[in-house]
């Protein structure tokens, strides 16, 4: 039979079509799965966290993300399988929405929309704007180069920050450490947060870093919600913005102070969630197959198996 792969529907079946050596079948994780042999299972976008402890059912060799993120599903799944994300498929979908907060946030447009719905001509008054900030990367993967290449014609300075210092490119002169965050922090009008979730990085924003934030300066959270600490937001909303496509608790309830602070934007975790996905998912997982039909391993490892 070669490669048998699962894929969460027949839409899904339907869009990757044939790939010489590969059978697929339909496998949505709430139904018993058509066969018990399955060398890679996709999991579905939006449900893979609730979907993933049903690959315990059968014997899978690979499980495949449609979501970047990967760190909540890993601990659903048996030991066995390696995982891999989606890595590039979000790329450009979550860059564009930082960009899009980061002008949003800074150009005051959630307080034209609010003055819109009541039907009145607010003021002109001077805003910061995008030209000239200095921008701060906390993240510097693939989204946060993405998002560095879209920021870097608006006439920003930028600065980047990953896990352990290294050599630069054509965007930056060098990537900073996370150690050097505190130092940073001071020296930046807009934060971008871009790092991976998981126990290394809950709270990375928290009080005391928001503390050292210039007033007004501007966060913006496309990562995860546990990354940027939900009351240390609250408590510095006054003084600082926050523009936030992923929140702590999420979704976030319909009375929790978070919607009504000053200065927060809240968008319902739709980074990635644009016409854009499905193509470069499609092409990803078509990739990912034919790699398997060829004797090799799929890309995008972020565990090996076990």
């Amino acid at each position: 039979m070669g490669v048998v792969a699962s894929l969460p529907d027949r839409a899904w079946l339907e869009a990757v079509g044939d790939v010489d050596g590969v059978t697929t079948v339909v496998w949505d994780l709430e139904a018993p799965a058509p066969t018990q042999d399955i060398d890679l299972v996709v999991l579905p976008y939006m449900d893979a966290s609730r979907t993933a402890p049903a690959v315990a059912t059968v014997s899978a060799r690979w499980v495949q993300l449609l979501s970047a993120g990967y760190e909540n599903v890993a601990r659903l799944l048996p030991e066995g399988p390696g995982l891999c994300n989606a890595a590039g498929v979000h790329d450009a979908a979550t860059a564009e929405l930082a960009v899009g907060l980061v002008i949003a946030a800074l150009r005051g447009f959630d307080e034209h929309t609010r003055a819109q719905d009541r039907g009145e001509w607010l003021p002109r008054t001077f805003r910061p704007g995008l030209a000239d900030r200095r921008v701060l990367l906390v993240g510097y993967g693939s989204i946060g180069r993405s998002i560095a290449r879209r920021l870097a014609p608006f006439e920003v300075t930028l600065t980047a920050v990953a896990s352990r210092r290294r050599g630069g490119d054509e965007l930056v002169d060098v990537v900073h450490g996370i150690d050097e965050l505190t130092v940073l922090l001071p020296e930046h009008d807009v934060v971008v947060l871009v790092v991976p979730g998981g126990d290394e990085t809950a709270g990375l924003m928290d009080a005391d870093a928001l503390a050292l934030l210039p007033d007004g300066a501007l966060v913006v959270n496309v990562a995860r919600g546990t990354v940027l600490d939900t009351e240390a937001v609250l408590s510095h909303a006054a003084r600082l913005r926050f523009a936030l496509d992923v929140t702590d608790p999420e979704p976030l309830p319909a009375d929790h102070p978070l919607w009504s602070a000053p200065g927060v934007i809240v968008s319902p975790h739709v980074g990635g969630v644009t016409e854009a996905f499905r193509p470069r998912a499609v092409a990803m997982i078509r990739s990912q197959l034919a790699r398997l039909a060829a004797g090799g391993e799929p890309e995008h490892l972020v565990r090996r198996p076990g």
